[in-house]
């Protein structure tokens, strides 16, 4: 079905899907986008697999500069950029790698980065009742730098702070000053 949609929109812009270039591109763009919007077919709670230790730990713990790539669900073009997490642990920490997972998953759906930010932000606090979580996402979004206003310098910055991260001025400091560097 998606591949004849593909061949569609190839004649609606004006271009012949039997034209030797682009005889495979049906192909390539289903593979392509079922790659990129991988995370509707991922579980949290799988991508975790218990992932989560116990440690007497109740100092922030900060991964910065994840990189994650997704889809602008206004234009479907892409929107990329970094992702710096920050948790008060409660007794519970997780595998550092599973961050980076949460972040892929949630990147690879079509997304607004604002919601992104927040999803990431609680599904790291509910999976092991952190004290605080932070999340600071930064992107350059292709819909505005290759259409639009074409603007390309320009960055966009979310950020999602819950618990202490945002009750506390100090704990939510200490984070920025430490993603920062």
């Amino acid at each position: 079905m998606m591949k004849e949609l593909i061949r569609k929109l190839l004649e609606e812009i004006g271009e012949d899907p039997c034209r030797e270039g682009l005889l495979a591109t049906p192909d390539r763009v289903e593979e392509s986008m079922r790659f990129l919007t991988r995370g509707y077919q991922q579980d949290i709670d799988e991508i975790i697999n218990n992932a989560i230790f116990t440690e007497a730990c109740d100092d922030m713990v900060i991964v910065k500069n994840i990189e994650f790539y997704s889809l602008c669900e206004h234009h479907l073009l892409p929107f990329y950029g970094k992702c710096h997490i920050g948790y008060i642990p409660k007794g519970k920490v997780f595998g550092v790698s599973k961050l980076a997972r949460l972040v892929d998953c949630f990147a690879r759906r079509l997304q607004v980065q604002e919601r992104l930010t927040r999803e990431v932000a609680k599904t790291v606090r509910g999976s092991i009742a952190a004290g605080g979580v932070g999340v600071v996402m930064e992107a350059q979004h292709m819909c505005m730098i290759m259409r639009g206003v074409e603007k390309q310098n320009s960055v966009m910055v979310t950020s999602s702070m819950l618990g202490s991260f945002r009750s506390d001025p100090a704990t939510r400091a200490e984070f920025l000053r430490l993603i920062m560097h």
